[in-house]
């Protein structure tokens, strides 16, 4: 079964992380991780409410991982476990530009 995470910044920049051969992180880890990361990062929640949603929690972190963090084989595949175990789907496309999450 094909298991990746893409992550759009624009029409020129994209990443993509094929899981074909890695598991996802169990849900309770891929949690705590982005949870981590979004802590390390310095994320601000996208609502005015402070609610955040897994989704927008998703968005944030790979926002304000940016390309360096986006760029490195190792954070960019712990990031795209993350991102596959939490949402519990094989794939995931994460469009900056529009600031969406589609499966």
């Amino acid at each position: 079964m094909q298991s990746e995470v893409r992550v759009i910044q624009d029409e020129r920049t994209e990443w993509r992380f094929e899981l074909d051969s890695a598991a996802p992180m169990a849900n309770a880890e891929a949690r705590d991780w982005l949870d981590a990361q979004f802590t390390q990062l310095g994320s601000e929640p996208l609502r005015p409410t402070g609610k955040l949603l897994l989704a927008d929690k998703v968005l944030v972190v790979a926002r304000d991982a940016g390309a360096t963090l986006l760029s490195d084989a190792k954070w960019g595949h712990e990031f795209a476990r993350a991102v596959s175990g939490a949402l519990a789907k094989p794939v995931v496309r994460i469009d900056l530009g529009a600031m969406s999450v589609s499966y």
